[in-house]
């Protein structure tokens, strides 16, 4: 049995895989642009000129940029048996979307979606750990 933790966030993923006698832990760049939009008046003149601020063309942008992280995420993920999603904000649930609706065979094998703030390495192997610990003792 293979059993994989994902560690998500808009910036990087860690993919830790559990195996007989340890884990292995890769992490990928997720390369999405911090997008700072930037609008308003190019003039202190009262009606003078305005800045249109093109706000779709930015959103389209990042979610072609989220759908290849996933994209190179997933390729890690493919023969796992369970997988665990967890992180900050709204990514974990981002990449859970993405799995349900577009690569429904990888969908199926996730066990949960939990939320966590940043953490170390250590921390976030031992969350796998902890998390798959009841399926290892039958298994592994």
């Amino acid at each position: 049995m293979k059993y994989i933790g994902i560690w998500i966030d808009k910036e990087k993923a860690h993919v830790i895989t559990l195996k007989e006698g340890g884990e292995d832990m890769i992490t990928i760049m997720s390369e999405i642009e911090n997008f700072r939009i930037h609008g308003g008046s190019g003039t202190k003149v009262k009606g003078g000129p305005q800045d249109v601020v093109q706000d779709s063309k930015f959103l389209e942008r990042e979610k072609h940029q989220f759908k290849a992280y996933f994209k190179r995420v997933i390729a890690y993920v493919k023969e796992a048996d369970k997988i665990i999603i967890y992180g900050p904000a709204e990514t974990p649930e981002k990449f859970n979307k993405e799995l349900i609706e577009n690569y429904k065979e990888i969908g199926k094998k996730v066990q949960d979606v939990l939320k966590a703030d940043s953490m170390t390495d250590n921390q976030t192997k031992a969350l796998v750990r902890t998390y798959f610990k009841k399926y290892q003792q039958h298994t592994l």
